[in-house]
Order: C-alpha cells, then sequence, then structure tokens
C-alpha cells in the first residue's frame, strides 16, 4: 500500500467505530459488506466519477497495466498476488521500440 492509501486509511479508520469487527461495515446490518453490496457501491463511486461501463475488476486491469509500465514483472506479480508470472504477463505490452531499447543497453558502442 503506497503512502497515498495509507493516509486516506488513516483517516477512514479514525471515523470507523472502534468495537467494528470489520474494515467496512454495512451502515444497514452492521455486519461486513457482501460482494453485491461492495459491487453497488464501487460502481456508484465509479458513475459519480464518470467511470459508467468499467467494473472493478477493469479497474484491477487498469492499476496492472499502469504499474507493468515501470515495476519488475516479479514485483508486480507480488503486488497483484499472482502465483504465476504467466498470469502477470497480461499487463506487459511491449512494442518493437521497447525491445529495441532493452537490446541497445548491452550495446558496446
Amino acid at each position: 500500500m503506497n503512502a497515498t492509501c495509507r493516509t486516506a486509511l488513516e483517516k477512514y479508520l479514525a471515523l470507523l467505530p472502534s468495537d467494528s469487527p470489520y474494515l467496512f461495515p454495512s451502515e444497514k446490518t452492521s455486519d461486513r459488506l457482501t460482494e453485491r453490496a461492495l459491487r453497488h457501491v464501487i460502481q456508484k463511486y465509479m458513475k459519480a466519477a464518470r467511470l459508467e461501463g468499467l467494473s472493478a475488476h477493469d479497474l484491477r486491469h487498469r492499476f496492472g497495466y499502469v504499474v507493468a509500465e515501470n515495476t519488475p514483472l516479479h514485483r508486480l506479480a507480488q503486488i497483484m498476488g499472482h502465483d504465476s508470472l504467466d498470469t502477470t504477463m497480461i499487463y506487459v505490452k511491449a512494442t518493437r521500440a521497447d525491445l529495441q531499447a532493452e537490446v541497445e543497453k548491452i550495446s558496446w558502442q
């Protein structure tokens, strides 16, 4: 978790009742949010941000593509929770120019 996320989480936790056993309790039942309820909350905020037509999984993919641009593959796999680098490879889109640039790094001239 990066510093931005930690700061937001700390602010959120300060507002959460200290006796709550759940990180994201339901406002209606005080029980944990169900998967369906969490999907609804995510959709609500995506709509407010004008990101309609996307899913939470789409956001995960976007995160993977963006982070893959500057993160070693094995680290990205750890961040994404992948057991296999093959799964992580879907986020790597090397262009011909990218590959040429890598080869040029070992040039003797």
